[in-house]
């Protein structure tokens, strides 16, 4: 999986969801869009990703902050379930 197109697709949802004016909303709307939208694999491996860089960033990527606070926030359900 590359995680750098996973990450360009994410700050894409984080570029959308940062528009809402309450910031709860936002965090939700991308944790959920993650969930129902990504497969399990795309998931873990930007759950993997920040177990690794916690501030979202790494060599030339650079994690969303919404994003970023979002999946911290919300990890927990992002994890698929035969992985827990």
């Amino acid at each position: 999986m590359d995680i750098a197109n996973l990450i360009r697709m994410a700050n894409r949802i984080g570029d959308y969801f940062d528009a809402l004016p309450d910031r709860e909303e936002a965090l939700e709307g991308a944790a959920t869009h993650i969930q129902k939208s990504w497969e399990p694999r795309m998931r873990i491996a930007l759950l993997n990703f920040l177990a690794e860089h916690t501030d979202g960033q790494a060599d030339d990527v650079r994690l969303h902050a919404l994003i970023v606070e979002a999946v911290t926030r919300h990890r927990v359900r992002l994890i698929p379930a035969r992985s827990v």
